[in-house]
């Protein structure tokens, strides 16, 4: 994934974000930066501030998986999916790497999402697969 010229971004500490033309919310992981295990007050606190940087809404989103992280613990995991049912509206994931795609594939398959949720290798079909959820 590239960041376009023209986009707003916003820096998190592993990542990058930005919205395009249609409202879709784009994340990028900084390359080598290592996901955090972060307490479940940290947690808390970046999706209240993520809430406040989307408005409130639901959001389609296009991931890149970090290479660099770990699987979450199971109560990570179970806290991380109720939290990402009240702002996704769907979700692309694209992942360049075997374990990435194994990780986040772990993921959703143990608590499947209340949203459409779809992998692919690369931007241009996850952006194409999106679109019918805008």
């Amino acid at each position: 994934m590239e960041i376009p010229k023209n986009a707003n971004t916003i820096d998190w500490e592993t990542s990058t974000i930005w919205f395009d033309e249609d409202g879709v919310m784009y994340s990028m992981p900084k390359p080598g930066v290592p996901e955090p295990e972060l307490s479940r007050e940290e947690s808390t606190a970046q999706l209240e501030k993520f809430k406040a940087i989307i408005g409130n809404k639901k959001v389609c989103m296009i991931l890149e998986t970090n290479a660099n992280s770990k699987p979450p613990k199971k109560e990570d995991r179970d806290f991380i999916a109720e939290q990402l049912n009240e702002i996704t509206k769907a979700m692309a994931v694209i992942s360049g790497s075997p374990l990435s795609r194994m990780i986040a594939n772990l993921f959703f398959g143990l608590k499947p999402p209340s949203y459409p949720v779809k992998f692919f290798s690369n931007e241009k079909e996850a952006k194409e697969w999106i679109k019918q959820y805008v």
